[in-house]
């Protein structure tokens, strides 16, 4: 069977690939983010492109450790009002980007990448939009204590998959997406590449 590597040591893309049955192991890229963004940043790039651009970075990065392997990167990115954003320092950064996402609407643009050796072999970007309902400070200040520093790991400062469900009015996309890896067409990709039973 093709081995495959996640170049991410993400919980959330670790369950979601594990829990899909396919066998993979995990190696953390050693790439900049923030300097990968400023080399790009001044060019207009939309963030479907600057999660695909982080996304490979991270499977090449990987992948020229490894030749012989499918390597795996996936990137998120956060866009509202124009511009990305990015996961929030501590906790009163947290209350104040979910006081600026309260009432409007983001989207979360999830990229996946998949490159063997110095070729990138398939790319993909999956996007969801989620209103957010209109939040009051106090109510903000509660769920925040509730929620604790996991928050702290999301771009959005939410845990969808936990009590920041509750935040919301209104999603359009996957779950997926939404926690930051597109299985369904990664999925399809791999079984195509033979790389997983199909």
């Amino acid at each position: 069977m093709t081995r495959i590597i996640l170049a991410s040591t993400s919980p959330f893309r670790k369950m979601l690939l594990g829990n899909a049955g396919v066998r993979f192991e995990t190696e953390s890229a050693d790439i900049d983010e923030r300097a990968v963004e400023k080399a790009v940043g001044g060019s207009g790039i939309s963030p479907e492109d600057m999660a695909t651009i982080l996304a490979e970075a991270k499977a090449k990065d990987v992948a020229a450790r490894h030749p012989d392997a499918l390597v795996i990167g996936a990137d998120q990115t956060l866009s509202f009002n124009d511009e990305i954003l990015h996961k929030p320092a501590d906790m009163d950064a947290a209350r104040r980007r979910l006081l600026a996402l309260s009432g409007g609407t983001h989207e979360l643009n999830s990229a996946v990448v998949i490159a063997r050796g110095e070729e990138v072999l398939w790319r993909h970007v999956s996007i969801a939009r989620l209103t957010m309902r209109d939040l009051s400070p106090e109510f903000v200040g509660r769920h925040l204590a509730e929620a604790g520093d996991e928050v702290l790991k999301s771009v959005g400062a939410y845990q969808l998959e936990g009590v920041g469900v509750q935040l919301f009015d209104r999603i359009e996309g996957d779950y997926f997406t939404i926690v930051g890896l597109p299985l369904l067409p990664l999925l399809a990709k791999l079984r195509q590449l033979d790389a997983i039973d199909g």
